[in-house]
C-alpha cells in the first residue's frame, strides 16, 4: 500500500491486480491486473513502492510472483502511473527464487535513491547462505534495476544475506540506519517462532539457517529482538510525522499470526538497543499486512484475514486509518 498524493492510495492484492482508493472510496476497477501471476500460498502480486522522483516521472515499482519452466519466481516491474490506469515500463529484475512459502517481498527506496528488495528463502534454507542466489537476501539496486557500484559484494545485487523471510524494512530517521523483520522457522525448518526485528549492515550474514532464536555463532549478527511464540512480522514503517507527538521516530509493525501492531522505540544513542516495545491496544482486527503514515500523519494499515490463516470478519479485507483521540 502507498500514497500517490494526499488522498489517493494505490493496493495491491494478491492476485494480481493494483487497486485504486481515492477520498476514501475504492476505484471498482483496477487500475491494472498481471496476466502473469501465481497468487499461490504467499505468493502473488505483494509489496509496492514509488519512486524518489514518482512527481516528475510517476513510476511504481512492484514485486510479483509467476510461473517460469514449472517454477516460482519472482520478478520486480516498474510502471507508469498514467492517472487513470499503470502500464509496465520495465522488469527491472526477475528470476528470483520464490515459492507457496517464504517468497519475500519488499519494495522501498532508501535516501540514497536505490531501491531495496527483500526475498525470501523460497523453502530452501540453504540458499540464504549462497552469494550465488537471490534468495533470503536484501537486494539493492538502482531504478532501472542496475547493480551499484558500491555494493558489498562485486557484480552482486546482494545488500545483506542469511535472511529466511523479510518482508519489511524501513530506515531509521534518528541516524539513517536500516532496519527490517524477518520471520522465524516454522516447525518444519527449525524449531517455532524466533521472528526478528534486525539492524541491517552492509554485507553482513544473518544467520539463517546457521542460527535462530537465541542462538549465536561467529560471523553472523544476531537480532536485536526475537519472539517466541511467533508474532509473524509483515511490515515495518519508522513514524516521522506530527499527527501523533509521542510516537515520533518509533517504528510500527505489522503482524499476522501476532493480530496486531507492535510499536517499537529505539535509544537514539545506540543504534543496537530498543528501550520499548508494546502492542497497541487500539487495533483488535485480525492479522495486519502492512502498516504505513500517511501524508496526513496518520496510521494506516492493511488487514490480511483472507490469505487462508486468518479469521474472515464481515468486509475482509480492508483499509484502516489510526487518527488522534
Amino acid at each position: 500500500m502507498v500514497f500517490t498524493s494526499s488522498d489517493r492510495i494505490l493496493v495491491t492484492e494478491r492476485n494480481g491486480n493494483i487497486r485504486e482508493i481515492v477520498s476514501g472510496n475504492l476505484n471498482p476497477n483496477p487500475l491494472y491486473v498481471f496476466k502473469e501471476v501465481s497468487p499461490k500460498g504467499e505468493a502473488g502480486l505483494m509489496s509496492i513502492g514509488l519512486s524518489p522522483e514518482y512527481k516528475s516521472d510517476k513510476l511504481v515499482y512492484v514485486c510479483v510472483s509467476y510461473a517460469k519452466n514449472n517454477k516460482l519466481v519472482n520478478k520486480v516491474a516498474k510502471l507508469k502511473d498514467e492517472g487513470d490506469t499503470l502500464a509496465v515500463d520495465k522488469i527491472i529484475r526477475d528470476d528470483i527464487p520464490a515459492a507457496s512459502s517464504h517468497a519475500g517481498c519488499a519494495v522501498r527506496f532508501g535516501p540514497d535513491k536505490m531501491l531495496y528488495v527483500t526475498t525470501g528463502d523460497a523453502t530452501d534454507k540453504n540458499l540464504s547462505q549462497d552469494k550465488n542466489s537471490l534468495a533470503g537476501k536484501i537486494l539493492r539496486m538502482d531504478k532501472d534495476g542496475g547493480i551499484p557500484t558500491d555494493n558489498p559484494f562485486p557484480e552482486s545485487y546482494i545488500y545483506a544475506y542469511g535472511l529466511r523471510n523479510t518482508q519489511g524494512l524501513d530506515w531509521n530517521p534518528q541516524n539513517g540506519e536500516i532496519y527490517a523483520v524477518d520471520h522465524g522457522p516454522s516447525g518444519f525448518d527449525g524449531p517455532g517462532g524466533g521472528d526478528e526485528i534486525n539492524h541491517i549492515k552492509k554485507g553482513h550474514n544473518y544467520g539463517w539457517p546457521l542460527v535462530s532464536h537465541e542462538e549465536t555463532r561467529e560471523g553472523t549478527v544476531p537480532p536485536l529482538v526475537q519472539y517466541t511464540p511467533a508474532i509473524a512480522p509483515a511490515s515495518l514503517v519508522f513514524y516521522t510525522g506530527d499527527a501523533f507527538p509521542d510516537f515520533k521516530n518509533n517504528a510500527f509493525v505489522g503482524m499476522l499470526k501476532g493480530e496486531g501492531i507492535l510499536r517499537i522505540i529505539f535509544s537514539e544513542s545506540d543504534p543496537d538497543k530498543i528501550i520499548y516495545k508494546e502492542k497497541l491496544p487500539e487495533v483488535s482486527v485480525g492479522r495486519v499486512r502492512d502498516v504505513i503514515e500517511g501524508p496526513d500523519g496518520y496510521i494506516y494499515f492493511t488487514t490480511s484475514n483472507r490469505d487462508g490463516r486468518g479469521t474472515v470478519q464481515s468486509g475482509d479485507d480492508k483499509v484502516y486509518r489510526i487518527v488522534p483521540n
